[in-house]
């Protein structure tokens, strides 16, 4: 019989899933780091990023505040207000951008933030412990910010309420678009990765901005699939956002979403390798443990990759463990078989290779095929049916 204790296989925690990556920043960083733990990766940039010095929203505000100083200035992120110094120095502006900031107060979003207000010669007076921008919003308020000009980071992506409450409160804002995000060039690996998802490959997708999950749910429905793509997300792929803020456009949408509790790469990808291990199906097979991934399968923590058409199957069986399925509706399972049940003897024969444990799929005469789930187990999985 399989042995119930945990195994320690050679693959890593994702081995046997497929991953979407749908960030322009950082897209290679997120990609390594769940290859690494064995995860198939669709990359597909659902936006590209215009270079900060090319942006001339950003060299007016600029100006605007070297002549007129704000009163309070809130940095969101460190890549966005570096590159913004970066930018004000190729316009010949840097010196006179950072003197006019040395007399306001600067308030950090978190530490990443905080190390690049150091590096570039200022000093922050606050930073929340929390990185939120709701706590640095709720300090604004309770101080009181009437008869003050703010000026906020924008950092790609929106901030409900944020600058709304500030203004509410009395406080002039002028808003420092940082980077600027846009359709990518070319919109076929968005489609491919909008496609994949209507489809069922993927088994999660991951969310690093929400201008990106709106790019890619504002795609969907130029296409006519947004109704698709939210009934996937909704139930077979799992959508991971790095943090709250990122999470909004799928929420608005009636998305539920998982988001790990630090806002950062490495605890979302680690996220994932909890949440998906968690979700593949586990059933006790002729002696075996048989765990269900997306494109793969574990037979008693051995990898086994499984070709698309057994994954069909072998998903239709596990619907109904112990019981027959018939040939009928198996070959409705296969995707674009059409009408001859041949295609499921064919494809099932590679299945069996595929798991190299023939017997876990017993094939039962003029009806169909089953899973040989072990006998202990029926009264279980007879009551789930």
């Amino acid at each position: 019989m399989y042995d119930e204790r945990e195994q320690s296989p050679e693959h890593g925690p994702l081995a046997g899933f497929t991953v979407g990556v749908t960030a322009a920043r950082r897209a290679d960083e997120l990609g390594a780091l769940l290859e690494r733990r064995g995860a198939a990766v669709l990359h597909a940039p659902a936006l590209r990023i215009v270079p900060l010095s090319d942006d001339s929203e950003l060299l007016a505000v600029t100006k605007e505040i070297i002549e007129r100083a704000p009163d309070i200035a809130v940095a969101t992120t460190a890549i966005g207000f570096r590159g913004w110094v970066e930018a004000a120095d190729g316009w010949g502006l840097g010196e006179d951008l950072l003197e006019r900031l040395r007399g306001v107060r600067i308030l950090a979003r978190g530490p990443k933030v905080k190390g690049a207000i150091r590096a570039a010669g200022l000093t922050e007076e606050w930073s929340p412990a929390s990185e939120s921008m709701a706590e640095v919003l709720d300090r604004l308020l309770e101080e009181g910010v009437d008869g003050l000009l703010i000026a906020v980071q924008l950092h790609g992506e929106p901030l409900p309420g944020f600058v709304e409450s500030l203004r509410a409160g009395g406080a002039e804002v002028v808003g420092v678009p940082v980077y600027r995000w846009l359709p990518p060039e070319d919109i076929g690996p968005v489609d491919r990765m909008i496609d994949a998802l209507v489809a069922r490959t993927l088994d999660a997708v991951t969310f690093t901005s929400a201008p990106a999950a709106a790019s890619l749910l504002s795609r969907a429905e130029e296409r006519g699939l947004l109704d698709d793509l939210l009934a996937a997300l909704g139930h077979d792929v799992l959508p991971a956002c790095v943090g709250p803020v990122t999470a909004l456009p799928l929420q608005a949408r009636g998305v539920d979403t998982v988001q790990p509790e630090r806002f950062r790469l490495g605890p979302l990808v680690q996220l994932l390798c909890r949440e998906l291990p968690s979700r593949a199906r586990t059933l006790p097979v002729a002696g075996h443990r048989v765990e269900i991934r997306g494109h793969a399968v574990l037979v008693d923590g051995g990898l086994r990759p499984v070709p698309p058409a057994g994954m069909s199957l072998l998903r239709a069986l596990s619907r109904k463990p112990g019981w027959v399925v018939s040939r009928a509706e198996l070959l409705r399972a296969l995707p674009g078989s059409g009408r001859d049940e041949h295609a499921v003897e064919t494809a099932m024969a590679r299945l069996r290779t595929a798991l190299g444990a023939p017997k876990l799929i017993q094939t039962v005469v003029k009806r169909g095929y089953r899973l040989a789930l072990d006998p202990a187990a029926d009264t279980k999985y007879d009551a789930a049916v």
